[in-house]
């Protein structure tokens, strides 16, 4: 069946096969025990990136949750486990109803790519009917005062995104910052992490400005030509920074700003140095072997959604394995306890946060091609572990649904 936006009941179910086109059989005559997951990306309306190198595929998402199936089965195999994987693109509108129908067929595993409020309302449409495993949405009040029981988050939350970057300017010794921000409120949001990281790691924000969105041809080449001569204007007479902060979730402006600031300084944020979960330029700890098999199988480079929900359904197949369960109970006290320690080519083992059910994870400093840093940064310790000195520690922590 086809993920027509127009019939969110009608999924897409695959059984992925094992390795060697099969070659190794499962355990013997024992029925496998099957653990069904889905994944549900919702489509919003919005204006194209700036790049056309940026404009998502058709499989975005799904082609990691793919390879993560199989992945499992090629572990699952051998321990009588079967993974299986339905996938809806649908409409805001029909978010619901296609999470309660895959709720409905029996899934209990659901990976979402969705906005806050929408990853809120499938979170408490299925309770405790299904696990919800966030791959996209960024807020940190998904991991705090909105938490659920039944939510966990692959997708670094902004604060930690904007934790990481810190660190790394702040061991180059770029401690001053010059902010800008765009006009929508998630720029703003992001601007505030970026605000409240500052003051953790010890930078200073020297000024901050808004770069309002007026709407106008932001890809057309006059559109490009009026932008690229409004930056060096824009900032001007900026007092003494050593990096421009862009926070620019919206994807106005923040590209145009390297290689046009009015003073020549290193751009971060938004452009130029980003912080990510996932890019195709990370190669270290085994990296290049998953970018090969993911490759291989989808004809394109791994991006970082396709990367959450990835490890998302890893995760599943790390605990069934663990556990040695499939039983709903015991798979989802597997990876949400403490004993998870998940291997995901970034260096250090992931696991989930007890206190707001976070993926705790190495984030990836990124510019063009190539890799620059991977943050927790050494001199940044913790009392238990440093990927915790990323986004909000648990004494911080203002979640009373989870754990």
């Amino acid at each position: 069946m086809t993920d027509s936006p127009q019939v969110p009941m009608a999924f897409r179910w695959a059984t992925l096969a094992l390795a060697a086109g099969g070659a190794v059989a499962p355990l013997a005559a024992a029925a496998a025990e099957v653990v069904a997951t889905g994944i549900i990306r919702v489509e919003e309306k919005g204006p194209l990136p700036l790049s056309r190198l940026r404009l998502p595929p058709p499989d975005l998402g799904f082609a990691g949750a793919e390879l993560a199936i199989a992945d499992n089965n090629t572990t699952g195999g051998f321990m009588g486990q079967e993974f299986t994987l339905a996938t809806a693109a649908v409409p805001p509108d029909q978010a619901v109803a296609a999470i309660e129908a895959m709720a409905g067929e029996g899934v209990r595993y659901i990976v979402t790519l969705a906005d806050a409020d929408t990853t809120l309302a499938m979170a408490d449409a299925v309770g405790d009917r299904a696990l919800v495993l966030n791959a996209l949405a960024p807020d940190d009040r998904l991991r705090g005062e909105d938490c659920r029981p039944n939510l966990l988050h692959t997708a670094p939350s902004r604060s930690m995104l904007t934790d990481a970057l810190a660190q790394y300017l702040i061991v180059q010794r770029w401690n001053r910052w010059f902010l800008i921000e765009g006009s929508h409120p998630a720029d703003k949001e992001l601007a505030e992490h970026y605000k409240t990281s500052a003051a953790k790691f010890g930078a200073k924000i020297v000024e901050e400005r808004v770069y309002e969105d007026t709407g106008g041809a932001r890809r057309t080449d006059s559109g490009t030509v009026q932008v690229q001569k409004q930056m060096p204007v824009f900032t001007q007479s900026a007092p003494e920074h050593d990096v421009v902060i862009a926070a620019d979730e919206s994807e106005v402006f923040a590209a145009y700003l390297p290689y046009h600031t009015w003073d020549p300084r290193p751009v971060a944020g938004s452009a130029g140095l980003e912080p990510v979960s996932w890019s195709s330029a990370q190669e270290a700890w085994g990296g290049t072997q998953l970018q090969t098999r993911f490759e291989k199988q989808s004809v394109r480079p791994m991006r970082a959604e396709d990367w959450n929900a990835w490890v998302a359904i890893r995760a599943l197949g790390e605990g069934a394995t663990r556990a040695r369960s499939t039983a709903f109970d015991k798979l989802t006290g597997y990876i949400e306890g403490p004993d998870l320690k998940l291997g995901v080519f970034k260096g250090d083992p992931v696991s989930f946060r007890s206190w707001d059910g976070q993926l705790r994870q190495p984030i990836l400093l990124v510019a063009g091609d190539m890799m620059v840093s991977v943050s927790p940064q050494d001199p940044f310790v913790h009392q238990v572990s440093t990927l915790d000195t990323l986004g909000t520690d648990q004494p911080e922590t203002k979640c009373k649904n989870h754990g």
